[in-house]
């Protein structure tokens, strides 16, 4: 495939590793591709995505000959800076839940959930930055006290990417910004009397870049991308247009689509972000997904793809058999301290089977749900593309129909994040008004008669889990 013989590099700095891509400019074809892993835990020192990125970028050959460069990253993640541009402490990562007792106060203090709907376009939870910033002042008031620049993973990263040093030269993007609670995607527009609350002080924040506009140099001379939020860079990666609805399938679940439209959803479960084309992205998290799967396998003592072929085994519904998966808690529905339940146990379903397919079945049902919070806003659902490491298994492709009620489009496998952000590099470089297209490859459609039965039992024994003292 001929190609313009500039490169450039895509970063996914997600939850568990770093993966950098390198792929033609014009036409997107890959050249070459490296990965890092990063430590477990829910609170990280950014040195340890540094080496990540350094590590994955050697193993890719390096960086020395890309024209350009963007970053991807886990969303909502809080970086503290001192005024040299120091760390002050491990940033909280979005799965970190110990500031849920702040959202519940950052949301009463200001009169309730429609006052920030109609803010910044989301009601803060435990994952957002906003509540994190409020846990650290009332646990950690000294190291509140040093803060100069709160800024987020792929800020970070891309600031790194430039050489660091002065702080007031982090910069980030629309679609990162929508994630901390104090930038509001209809306006466009920090709210600093909002982090003020939350912190206790005045805090510097990065300057919000638009799509394509350049966020700095390499030392090496390459340009820097403004980056964005994971769930955005995929959008941009796949291709994403409104009436696609993307379910992604990794360490959490997402489901989003690109919109004309802001969204204030006061009810807090739809988030109304920003995309990384200038459009909205409104977007539903759940923090518990593939690692769903993966600890049922674990459970049963079996492979991924054995797994899989246990889950086909069993009949649709796995009869009557549920499991509720909030096996981290979970944040929609806002139960950070909740747990996992299993429902219906009978002699003919306590065996692998059965406890194989409720897994999937739950697991899905939970992205279904807010699938119906989407189109609840006016989304408009087309058809669900399914994404992440998740769609690789042979039965979430095969039962996703089934819980969804609508066709179901498999990209080939990808590094859509980081194809995303190296798209946006791609976007820098050009100087166009529109990112460039490139092709996804080949896609797979899965079809299959809904069977309403499943998401019925499973909304039973959801509710009763959220009917718990």
């Amino acid at each position: 495939m001929s190609g313009s013989g500039r490169l450039v590099a895509g970063v996914d700095s997600s939850t568990q590793s770093c993966k950098v891509v390198i792929r033609d400019a014009e036409t997107g074809a890959l050249v070459r591709e490296g990965r890092a892993a990063h430590p477990d835990g829910t609170e990280v020192h950014p040195d340890a995505w540094w080496s990540a990125l350094t590590e994955a970028a050697q193993r890719a050959g390096g960086l020395d000959d890309v024209a350009a460069i963007a970053v991807g990253a886990q969303q909502h993640g809080m970086v503290c800076l001192d005024e040299s541009g120091q760390v002050i402490r491990p940033a909280l990562l979005w799965n970190d839940t110990r500031s849920a007792a702040a959202g519940r106060e950052l949301v009463a203090e200001f009169g309730g959930p429609d006052f920030w709907a109609q803010a910044v376009g989301s009601v803060p939870v435990a994952s957002f930055t906003i509540t994190k910033l409020r846990w650290l002042a009332e646990h950690e008031p000294s190291s509140a006290a040093r803060v100069h620049t709160v800024c987020l993973p792929h800020d970070w990263l891309t600031w790194r990417l430039g050489g660091g040093g002065d702080p007031s030269a982090v910069r980030t993007d629309r679609g990162d910004a929508s994630g901390t609670g104090y930038w509001s995607p209809a306006t466009g527009r920090y709210r600093p009397d909002l982090l003020r609350a939350a912190l206790g002080r005045d805090a510097g924040v990065p300057p919000v870049l638009g799509p394509a506009e350049e966020a700095g140099r390499t030392r090496g001379g390459a340009a820097l991308g403004p980056g964005t939020g994971d769930n955005a860079a995929a959008s941009l990666g796949i291709g994403a247009l409104p009436g696609d609805v993307v379910v992604s399938i990794g360490t959490s679940g997402t489901v989003f689509t690109p919109a004309g439209q802001p969204s204030a959803d006061p009810s807090g479960i739809v988030a109304g972000f920003a995309d990384a084309t200038g459009r909205f992205l409104p977007l539903v998290c759940t923090l518990n997904a593939s690692r769903v799967m993966d600890s049922a396998a674990r459970l049963l003592g079996v492979d991924l793809d054995t797994f899989a072929n246990l889950a086909l085994s069993a009949p649709a519904g796995a009869g009557g058999l549920v499991l509720v998966p909030y096996l981290e808690g979970e944040r929609t529905p806002n139960l950070p301290l909740s747990t996992g339940s299993l429902h219906g146990l009978r002699h003919d379903t306590m065996n692998p089977a059965h406890l194989a397919r409720a897994a999937v079945e739950g697991m899905l049902c939970a992205l279904a749900d807010g699938l119906d919070a989407l189109t609840a806003e006016g989304v408009e659902c087309r058809r669900v593309i399914l994404v992440g490491g998740g769609a690789r298994s042979a039965a979430v492709r095969a039962i996703a129909p089934t819980v969804f009620g609508v066709s179901v489009l498999v990209p080939e496998p990808g590094e859509y994040v980081a194809d995303g952000a190296a798209r946006q590099a791609a976007w820098v470089l050009s100087g166009a008004a529109e990112p460039p297209t490139w092709s996804t490859g080949t896609t797979e459609v899965y079809e299959g008669d809904a069977v309403p039965a499943i998401r019925q039992r499973y909304a039973e024994a959801a509710g009763r889990v959220l009917d718990r003292p």
